[in-house]
């Protein structure tokens, strides 16, 4: 569905600007989306919350204490001093990870700082509560967002690149590098990087990061036992969940950043309202006198 309108001239370019309204988003399509956004938000601040309460991470089906992927700590120098351990290198991240101001004002020992946090004090159960509901939440509007996409064939329009996408693939690398955003016809359909970005965070992250999930609890794990045979232990499944966690974060900081480069207002009301603005420079048309025709 699109309107076409014939909005202000440029004459210095000898162009015109046409503005298209296209009716991108359908309401299902918008509403699962924010509560995607709300149910990653809650999921990352209760999950760090949860990793809080031992910060480190291993492999393999216990927890080898002396040799931790990752380990957030403090020394015992007063005031404590946060360090951050990766793959036996120790990094100095006093203040953010490790060790933190807490509500007092005074250092205390924390792997993540109290703002990154949910609830914000040292909680456990709570982290949890939030953690396993907003969980739960998410699974289901994702599976929403699945059957209404495969049902009404806009999962193939999002996420599927057609064959020219693929052998513009390059191209649109360096498009994305050099900032230069889709406009025009261009600008109708997501493109090969979109696509493709959208394929494996939809069909592989997230399904990773829920069985990873599914696999660190014991009941699960006695109900379906292949869990721990497919990520070769509970520890194994934390650090994948952790790590996957953090793409996920990397994804939508960078979806984010080029929202607001390529055009926030466009980007929000198209997701708000459904509705998306095309623009399309032409060249105006040429009456038989040789005048421009308004």
């Amino acid at each position: 569905m699109a309107r076409t309108y014939l909005t202000r001239s440029a004459p210095e370019a000898g162009e015109v600007e046409r503005r298209r309204w296209m009716f991108r988003h359908p309401l299902v399509i918008r509403v699962t989306h924010w509560v995607n956004a709300v149910c990653l938000l809650v999921l990352l601040m209760s999950g760090l919350q949860i990793f809080n309460a031992h910060p480190a991470l291993y492999w393999g089906k216990v927890s080898t204490f002396d040799a931790p992927l990752l380990a957030m700590s403090s020394t015992e120098d007063d005031p404590p001093k946060g360090v951050t351990t990766v793959l036996g290198r120790t990094f100095d991240t006093n203040g953010v990870l490790g060790s933190s101001t807490g509500a007092d004002g005074e250092a205390a020992d924390r792997g993540f700082p109290a703002w990154a946090t949910l609830p914000s004090d040292q909680d456990l159960t709570g982290g949890r509560s939030w953690h396993f509901f907003f969980a739960w939440t998410f699974v289901l509007n994702g599976l929403a967002y699945l059957l209404y996409g495969l049902v009404s064939g806009q999962l193939r329009f999002r996420v599927i690149p057609s064959r020219d996408q693929i052998r513009h693939f390059g191209a649109s690398i360096w498009k994305h590098l050099t900032l230069r955003f889709p406009q025009g016809d261009e600008a109708k359909r997501y493109n090969v990087i979109q696509k493709l970005t959208y394929l494996v965070v939809l069909f592989v992250l997230l399904p990773v990061q829920v069985l990873a999930g599914l696999a660190m609890s014991p009941a699960m794990d006695a109900a379906f036992p292949f869990l721990l045979t497919l990520f070769d232990g509970r520890q194994s499944a934390r650090t994948v969940h952790f790590v996957v966690a953090a793409l996920l974060v990397l994804f939508v900081v960078v979806h984010v950043v080029l929202i607001l480069l390529s055009g926030f207002r466009n980007k929000m009301r198209g997701m708000l309202t459904g509705w998306f603005v095309i623009e399309r420079k032409v060249e105006p048309a040429v009456s038989a006198g040789g005048e421009p025709r308004s």
